[in-house]
């Protein structure tokens, strides 16, 4: 999102931040989601919703005509708001909604303490997509229908995962919006992670980490990033030895693999 788009995000985010004090109800993030879907499908509305050109109210009356029996007025009060904001692109209001809906899943799960573990298995998910070709296949093809790839997804990953992790995933799997798949899991654990104001380093080491180690790489990393990080770990025998961060817009590779590069190429410039 860029210009009004990013700042509108930021102020519904805040909102429903703000909510999460006092708890968000169970079933929120399945009405926001609703809504989302309503939207993407009907362009005539969506763009109704998101014209600029049109008075704030006059947005936020048509959603309640449309939206006041179908929605409880949680929901609704939060779909107002972000119609009577600026979007720099109608794309953007569908796509700001289905964040809010995602946010407000995982306040959920913070609630019932089972937000790591939703966390982790969206991570672990996105790795298994990485390396299955047909299930990339699956989940992308144009013709099968968002409801069918949520399916797919519900059968995946039924009685191995939380609640919340079927659901994230089950709706962003079927309203890419045009982004890789991957960009789309990785929006996911983003997003979860910032519920705690957490930033998620992308870790890969040789080995696992012993729960020591793990300790002390979340905490000098923590340092570097003023925040509370936390790790994502896979583990990849070729490195040979030490740790590969993805820090945000950082890397750190500070894996024995790249220092043998790395005294490669120096003997052979040297040469």
């Amino acid at each position: 999102m860029l210009g009004a788009s990013r700042e509108a995000m930021s102020t519904l985010t805040d909102l429903l931040a703000d909510r999460g004090a006092s708890g968000v109800e169970a079933d929120l993030a399945d009405q926001l989601y609703s809504v989302a879907d309503l939207l993407g499908r009907d362009r005539p509305l969506r763009t109704a919703l998101a014209d600029a050109g049109t008075p704030a109210q006059a947005r936020s009356a048509l959603a309640g005509s449309l939206l006041a029996d179908r929605i409880s007025a949680s929901a609704l009060e939060l779909v107002n708001a972000a119609v009577m904001l600026r979007w720099s692109a109608e794309d953007d209001l569908v796509m700001a909604i289905e964040s809010l809906a995602a946010q407000a899943a995982f306040e959920v799960a913070d609630q019932q303490g089972s937000l790591d573990a939703t966390e982790e298995e969206i991570f672990r998910f996105g790795r298994a997509v990485d390396a299955s070709s047909a299930l990339q296949m699956a989940l992308t093809n144009p013709s099968l229908t968002s409801s069918v790839k949520a399916s797919i997804v519900d059968s995946l990953l039924a009685d191995r995962t939380t609640a919340t992790t079927r659901q994230v995933v089950g709706y962003a799997v079927g309203h890419l919006h045009g982004r890789r798949l991957d960009s789309a899991i990785d929006a996911l654990i983003s997003l979860a992670a910032s519920q705690r104001e957490r930033v998620v380093a992308e870790i890969r080491v040789a080995a696992p980490l012993e729960p020591q180690q793990h300790q002390r790489l979340a905490a000098v990393l923590g340092q570097i990033s003023g925040r509370q990080v936390r790790l994502n770990v896979s583990v990849d025998p070729a490195l040979l030895g030490g740790v590969h961060v993805i820090l945000g817009d950082e890397i750190i590779d500070g894996t024995v693999l790249s220092r043998l590069d790395q005294a490669r190429r120096s003997v052979l410039g040297s040469s």
